[in-house]
This record gives structure tokens, C-alpha cells and sequence, in this order.
């Protein structure tokens, strides 16, 4: 989870690669109106994602009820969207964080994604970040990708995981 920017595809597809786990790119979850709306530069409201969280959710669902592992991007920005998604199931929030300096240049370096770095604002706005009842992994994204990567997984490899 975080602002868009921080790396949640690029870090989520290569967790996903080094873990054998599944992989679901959130932003492909959305529904065409709401790419649309963020393509226009407009922030979505909660009605707006309300159809993308219940997809998230369905996609988290379905791996838990075959007792399967992976790992799903999702901006998850409040709280509220994060009980919505994870419900009862055993997940473990990956908290992506970092300054609106550099997730900004991040957004300005970034080709061919719909989502305009001009609403970064609204999703630093929006969000809030996982509290100690959430039991987060908390990683600043100024670390190379690689690095990042290894801190996930060294919490979330299947030797650290208790048994399903």
C-alpha cells in the first residue's frame, strides 16, 4: 500500500517473483470510469472506489479461501479502505512510504500511467498511514528497489509465515 509513485507494482511483481507467490496488479482492477476520471486529472471519491476495493477484496478472498499466498498493489490509503479489502482474512500490510519530494519525481519521471502526478496531493491528502494495530511493514522507498525488496521478504518468507 501507498501513494501512487512509491513502487507498489515494482516492488509488488519482484516480492511476487522471489516468493512464488501469486501477483494481482491493483490499478488493473479498477473499473474503466475510474481510470478515466483519474486519466482527467480528478480524484476518486470513496462511491468511486468503492467497486475497485470490493475487486481488491474478492482477489485477497479467493486466494485465502484455497490457502494460497500472494501479493496484491493497492493504494489502500485510509483505514477504512484497508478493513474493507483485508476483512477477516490473514494479510500482511506492506506499507510503502515516502516523502511527497520524492514520490514527486517519481510521478514526473513516469511514462504511459494514468495517473497524472498532479493529484499526488489529494492521495497524500487522503492518506493515512498504518497504525501499530495493523502490524505493518513499514518501508521507506528511498532504498533501492532490490533492498526493499529483501527486507519484505525477509518478514514474509514461508520459513517466517506461521502455518495455514
Amino acid at each position: 500500500m501507498g501513494v501512487s509513485g512509491v513502487g507498489k507494482s515494482t516492488v509488488g511483481r519482484a516480492l511476487s517473483k522471489k516468493l512464488g507467490w501469486h501477483f494481482a496488479e491493483g490499478d488493473t482492477l479498477h473499473p474503466p470510469v475510474n481510470i478515466a476520471k483519474m486519466a482527467s486529472a480528478q480524484p476518486l471519491t470513496d462511491a468511486d472506489r468503492a467497486p475497485w476495493l470490493g475487486a481488491v477484496a474478492e482477489v485477497i478472498g479467493g486466494w485465502a479461501r484455497r490457502g494460497e499466498h500472494g501479493i496484491v498493489t493497492c493504494s489502500a490509503l485510509k483505514r477504512a479502505y484497508r478493513r474493507q479489502i483485508i476483512g477477516d482474512h490473514d494479510v500482511r500490510l506492506v506499507y510503502l512510504k515516502g516523502s511527497p519530494e520524492l514520490v514527486g519525481s517519481r510521478l514526473a519521471a513516469r511514462q504511459g500511467h494514468f495517473m497524472p502526478a498532479g493529484l499526488m496531493e489529494s492521495q497524500f491528502a487522503v492518506l493515512e498511514p498504518p497504525g501499530l494495530e495493523e502490524n505493518p511493514i513499514a518501508v521507506d522507498v528511498d532504498l533501492p528497489a532490490e533492498e526493499i525488496v529483501n527486507a519484505i521478504s525477509s518478514v514474509l518468507s514461508p520459513a517466517a509465515l506461521k502455518p495455514r
